[in-house]
């Protein structure tokens, strides 16, 4: 065979061996932004005022009652059990509140963005949260309504409205809502504070609204899991439990349900979990976050909610 064909024949494989190169570069470039990369969208809007809270705004008071499981101040009370359930090691933090103002949410970096991340005990350190729980990891969606503290940073409705959002209004009180019967501006005209967008609920009108078998996306049974929930005016539950490892073996989503109905939520909405499922209270982490069981370590997230002034 001559020069001039193995040259020709050698020239598609070699074509063929730059295009995949590229396209593998491609695929990982799109990933890395997708998953890693941080992309900032904008600092955090400070609003002018709380004047979006129905109620007075309540001031830091300069006495308050602090033991490794209790807050006690004249606007807030916070208690915090642990319990054992299905083994598993579940944290619960029961709360009342003079003010709705006192619940709030903050992001990490106090950065609007995708993949801009923090540990839940440095971005509630950062915003003198008295106690702090994970948010809905917003940054790893491009989907999905986001409302913090008063202010729309995203309008683009979830395409999977499998999911319904939680909605906190200016009142302190919750809701429920499928994006895809609302705007986010529709949402912030009606009062809404601050909305998160992960799910499924759990409990809506005391009763247990997920199945059995209910599970989020590929996720496994038993998991470690933070949620939220509402049981009477300004009365309020952020529960997180460990998993995945052999002194905690996590929750499904029902047991979940179940713990919060317990609590007498009326309300209640499952949060990100997994590795992000960490509390955080009088400056240390309550819980043993962990992502595979391996080690104990917080997983960076893009948000929480906290309790504090």
């Amino acid at each position: 065979m001559n020069n001039r064909l193995m040259d020709y024949l050698k020239k598609p494989f070699a074509y063929a061996i730059v295009f995949g190169t590229l396209l593998t570069a491609a695929n990982g470039y799109v990933l890395l932004k997708t998953y890693m990369i941080p992309s900032v969208e904008g600092r955090v809007i400070e609003a002018q005022d709380d004047s979006y809270y129905n109620d007075v705004i309540a001031v830091e008071p300069s006495q308050s009652e602090i033991t490794e499981t209790s807050y006690t101040d004249e606007n807030i009370k916070i208690v915090i059990n642990t319990i054992r359930y299905d083994n598993t090691n579940v944290y619960i933090a029961d709360i009342t509140l003079s003010s709705a103002s006192l619940l709030k949410t903050a992001m990490a970096n106090d950065t609007y963005g995708r993949n801009v991340t923090q540990k839940t005990s440095e971005i509630a350190s950062t915003h003198n949260a008295i106690l702090a729980i994970n948010g809905d990891y917003y940054g790893a969606n491009s989907q999905g309504y986001v409302i913090k503290n008063g202010v729309i940073y995203r309008d683009t409705a979830r395409k999977n409205t499998e999911y319904d959002d939680l909605v906190i209004y200016k009142d302190g009180s919750f809701g429920i809502v499928n994006e895809s019967q609302v705007t986010a501006q529709e949402l912030l005209d009606s009062g809404a504070v601050n909305l998160f967008a992960f799910g499924p609920a759990l409990v809506s009108d005391g009763k247990v609204v997920v199945s059995q078998n209910e599970e989020v996306g590929r996720a496994m049974a038993e998991n470690p899991r933070t949620a939220i929930g509402i049981i009477d005016n300004l009365h309020y539950v952020l529960v997180v439990s460990d998993g995945r490892t052999t002194a905690s073996q996590g929750l499904s989503l029902y047991q979940l349900a179940q713990v919060m109905q317990q609590y007498g939520c009326v309300t209640a909405y499952n949060l990100d979990g997994g590795g992000s499922s960490t509390m955080y209270f009088n400056g240390q982490v309550v819980n043993n976050p962990t992502t595979n069981g391996n080690r104990i370590s917080e997983r960076s997230v893009s948000d929480i909610v906290y309790i504090g002034y």
